[in-house]
């Protein structure tokens, strides 16, 4: 996933969803809020790489909006949509600090390509050597580093939550490829009927919904390096058109007519045994020679307990930032019960584990009590005179259990939100809502 986040200001709930479907995939992270007001409130709390807002909203409209952005966050880009009829409006913004903006109805193609122009620069500078003081990691990164300035294809294996795509990242900013694009496609989280045309594109009238021409992801990625995470997840017959892709260094959207010539490096990511894999008929043999070039396998945490330290430390600071918490730090029985746990989440649970821990400290310092490793129990109240409060502390109790049961479910279907609001039982829309609450308490939800 993308490091850039993006806070989207639209009151029409209905657009709203269509706007996060298509950042999600795209790789985005984004927050959803329906008023100029609560934008504002978001970004007194956290840091976000650019503003999309619609210009009709409820009290303060997106003009007002605008110029609070101008005035207290001046590097922050933000971009404006808009109806045709408000079009000069548009203009007048873009002459009072806007980057650009949008006439409805747009494109989803028009969209990603705006926000990819505005931030394409913070993905590149994003990167950064990747956090390693076990013997184990440091032995790793310095190979990846040595395969990273040649062009070789690379296959980095590893249990889910590794770092595998760190790692991926790292590969592309040592190359000689660094200033070029680093797309990333998850092909476990993209649903089977919509990978394809993700990878290779389609041309206008490809199939029902395609109203328009949009480069695929290969397309996106020539010249720069291309990150297949995952990749073993991919149906057995797309499987066969990769390889072909492969093969030819060319790719032929799906309708079209044109081959075009690609220079992409590519990166394969996968947390199975894959020659285990192969033998049991998953994955093509011919595919798995074409990745295996040069692999890569990163460790699980359990097996590098000298990167708990520097990792914890990394995200507690990352995360306390995001919360306004000062002065935090890990006391050493802390350290001592990150370092006795067996992790079998990786860092994924490691950051839900820091997380947690800032929540339930309410302070920079965690100790021992705090770091709880399975469901966040409700706290037992004594019996007082004043029900409410009782009532209150009960609340937030079962709400920490609901959001581990959420952030659990999350991981369990690789992020398949559609799949989640199934096993709980409940509707996307009201999951899109927990989820929202969850961010709201500082919960990073990827």
């Amino acid at each position: 996933m993308s490091d850039v986040s993006l806070l989207i200001v639209e009151d029409d709930r209905g657009l709203a969803e269509a706007l996060e479907d298509t950042l999600l995939m795209a790789g985005y992270q984004c927050l959803m809020v329906e008023s100029s007001e609560d934008a504002i409130l978001q970004l007194k709390r956290q840091r976000f790489d650019m503003v999309v807002s619609d210009v009709n909203l409820p009290g303060m409209d997106g003009y007002g909006l605008l110029q609070h952005v101008v005035e207290h966050f001046p590097e922050l880009p933000m971009m404006l949509m808009t109806a045709y009829g408000d079009i000069a409006h548009a203009v007048d913004a873009m002459r009072n600090g806007a980057v650009d903006y949008l006439l409805k109805p747009f494109q989803e193609a028009e969209l990603l390509s705006v926000i990819t122009k505005h931030t394409s620069h913070i993905v590149k500078s994003s990167v950064q050597k990747p956090i390693a003081k076990d013997p184990a990691s440091v032995a790793l990164f310095d190979l990846a580093k040595r395969v990273g300035v040649t062009d070789s294809t690379v296959l980095i294996c590893g249990e889910s939550g590794t770092g595998k795509e760190v790692l991926s990242q790292y590969i592309h900013a040592v190359s000689e490829r660094h200033s070029k694009p680093f797309v990333a496609v998850n092909c476990a989280a993209i649903p089977e009927n919509m990978l394809e045309a993700m990878l290779f594109g389609y041309e206008k009238g490809a199939y029902t919904g395609a109203v328009s021409s949009q480069a695929g992801k290969f397309e996106q990625a020539n010249s720069g390096t291309l990150l297949l995470d995952e990749v073993t997840e991919m149906d057995v017959a797309l499987q066969a058109k990769l390889l072909r892709v492969l093969q030819e260094q060319e790719v032929e959207r799906l309708g079209g007519k044109k081959a075009i010539k690609l220079d992409v490096r590519i990166i394969a990511t996968t947390n199975r045994d894959l020659a285990e894999y192969v033998r049991e008929g998953g994955f093509r043999e011919d595919l798995y020679y074409r990745l295996n070039v040069f692999p890569l396998r990163l460790l699980p945490i359990r097996e590098r307990k000298g990167d708990i330290q520097p990792l914890s430390e990394a995200l507690l600071l990352k995360y306390a930032q995001k919360m306004r918490i000062n002065g935090s730090s890990l006391t050493p029985a802390a350290l001592s019960k990150l370092e006795a746990h067996s992790w079998p989440g990786n860092v994924r649970e490691l950051e839900n584990v820091i997380q947690r821990a800032l929540i339930l400290s309410g302070q920079g310092r965690i100790g021992e009590e705090h770091i709880l490793f399975d469901m966040v129990s409700a706290p037992q109240v004594e019996e007082k005179d004043d029900a409410h409060e009782a009532a209150s502390i009960l609340g937030k109790g079962v709400q920490q259990h609901e959001f581990r049961i959420i952030a659990q479910a999350l991981v369990d279907a690789k992020g398949k939100r559609k799949e989640v609001a199934e096993t709980l039982g409940i509707s996307p829309r009201t999951l899109r809502y927990k989820i929202a609450k969850m961010r709201e308490c500082g919960i990073e939800v990827d």
